[in-house]
């Protein structure tokens, strides 16, 4: 098949988190599947251009990526050249895929698609979780929803959800849908190693003794503001390591808070990390901790359990069935006591730790990216048929 995928940035710009992962695992194992795969999408990557061609494709793992400028608009990713392309291209592929919302290369696309007579797939990637919405400009996203995304939704030839979660917060909005698929996100299963190369400054962190390990955007929604009043009930010395990109400007003001309750020397910043740090991380970490409000799916509790690292996370993640069924960790409630309470059994129990990660490496190998890739050609195989 020829596909498709739009999405508003992509690699390098890995600021803007997990879809952008997502989206190229994805399509770089369509394409190692047979598939001839391209993605269009924006050069992006916050107040600059990511430093790629423009108008022409540049393969990556075998995905042949256009990127076009966005002149102005650019919160929207507004691309008058997106466009013309969309216009010239799009009725040569046998499906389209879109990744998100509210953003306007998808509208586009998914119009471009309609008129076309292409059938085309919808994920909305998390962001019509009803909390997402009411937190930001809430009157501005019902009125899109209502003036754009509702066609775009019940236009498309199939949505695609990564968790129940993400399901039910979908089928709340009572919109006449097309069929709603839930295929999670995938994991590259590679093992974490302790002794990759990381920058001396990692290292010496590293080696500084045990430590809880959270790894994502330094966002509201990743419940960091749990994680820090949980730390008061977990034993003295026990050190929090928040590895990610501080895009909303949060870290001062929860170093602050983390003074004001005598943490501060146990609340680590690390900045962004990625590869070979990354690895070195979760290599390391007694456990991941992810206590959001709100994720519909969590792509890093996938990489900790392919690296053999127990997770704790809160309900409100998507991906806490999995880690649930695999018992690869605990569910637990984000209410301070009980998250710091269980935080401390369990990096005071290392065979359970031990038991926990091999559990958590067994069970990620059935999310590898050619397993959910295989059922994704599916559903754009029954879209054709």
């Amino acid at each position: 098949m020829k596909l498709l995928h739009v999405v508003a940035s992509y690699l390098p710009a890995v600021r803007y988190g997990g879809t952008i992962v997502s989206v190229h695992g994805l399509a770089a194992a369509l394409a190692a599947r047979g598939h001839e795969v391209h993605v269009y999408t924006t050069s992006v990557d916050g107040e600059r251009d990511s430093d790629v061609p423009h108008g022409v494709p540049v393969v990556i793992d075998g995905v042949r990526v256009w990127y076009f400028r966005s002149p102005n608009v650019r919160r929207l990713y507004r691309s008058p050249a997106l466009r013309a392309q969309l216009a010239d291209t799009v009725a040569d592929f046998d499906a389209v895929h879109t990744h998100a919302v509210f953003l306007w290369p998808l509208w586009v696309a998914a119009r471009a698609a309609e008129r076309a007579g292409v059938p085309y797939v919808l994920s909305p990637r998390g962001m019509l979780e009803r909390d997402l919405i009411s937190r930001k400009n809430p009157f501005l996203k019902a009125l899109w929803i209502a003036s754009i995304e509702r066609h775009n939704l019940e236009r498309a030839a199939a949505i695609h959800v990564t968790s129940a979660r993400e399901a039910r917060e979908l089928a709340s909005l009572n919109f006449n849908l097309p069929p709603v698929i839930t295929i999670p996100n995938g994991v590259e299963c590679v093992a974490a190693t302790g002794g990759a190369p990381v920058s001396d400054q990692l290292a010496v962190t590293i080696a500084r003794g045990p430590y809880v390990l959270f790894l994502g955007r330094v966002s509201w929604k990743k419940g960091l503001d749990r994680l820090l009043r949980a730390m008061p009930y977990m034993p003295d010395g026990q050190r929090v390591l928040v590895a990610g990109t501080d895009d909303e400007g949060l870290r001062a003001s929860l170093e602050s808070q983390a003074t004001g309750l005598g943490l501060a020397d146990r609340l680590v910043f690390t900045g962004p990390v990625d590869g070979a740090a990354k690895q070195a991380l979760l290599a390391n970490a007694q456990l991941l901790i992810l206590p959001s409000y709100s994720e519909n799916f969590g792509n890093v509790v996938l990489e900790a359990m392919a690296a053999g690292c127990p997770v704790i996370v809160t309900p409100e993640v998507g991906a806490a069935p999995i880690v649930a069924a695999a018992g690869a960790g605990w569910v637990v409630s984000g209410e301070p006591s009980t998250l710091g309470a269980r935080v401390s059994a369990l990096a005071a129990d290392s065979a359970l730790r031990a038991e926990m990660g091999a559990r958590a490496r067994a069970a990620a190998r059935d999310y590898s990216w050619d397993s959910v890739a295989g059922r994704m050609e599916h559903v754009y195989e029954g879209l054709l048929s």
